[in-house]
């Protein structure tokens, strides 16, 4: 059995690895993106097809005239096809819902 690669479209080119059974992977499975593209550090992969990752961003505070750096955590789907491991810089995009937590699923590595 063959697995049809799917173009989800945004620039991103599929793996070269196929995944057996995700329902879940974007190139492989059922599931569509759209919505917040954002990029980040996988802190965390302990969990089967999960990570969570850490996007950091700065807002300006206009008062003090300074900027003020902000973390996000968040959790992802990560499908057999990419496993994305702990340190590696990551693209994640937006789904609908997964489960309670995760409605993002990672669909590249970055390099550094």
């Amino acid at each position: 059995m063959t697995q049809e690669t799917k173009n989800i479209g945004f620039g991103i080119k599929a793996p070269k690895e196929a995944c057996e059974g995700d329902k879940n992977c974007p190139f492989h499975g059922e599931r569509n993106v759209r919505g917040r593209t954002l990029v980040g550090k996988v802190i965390r992969a302990k969990l089967p097809k999960c990570v969570t990752i850490e996007c950091t961003t700065n807002k300006y505070i206009p008062k003090y005239q300074r900027y003020k750096k902000l973390r996000t955590r968040i959790k992802a789907h990560s499908p057999e096809c990419i496993s994305a491991s702990e340190g590696e810089r990551v693209k994640v995009m937006e789904t609908r819902k997964i489960s309670k937590t995760k409605n993002f699923v990672v669909v590249e590595k970055v390099e550094a």
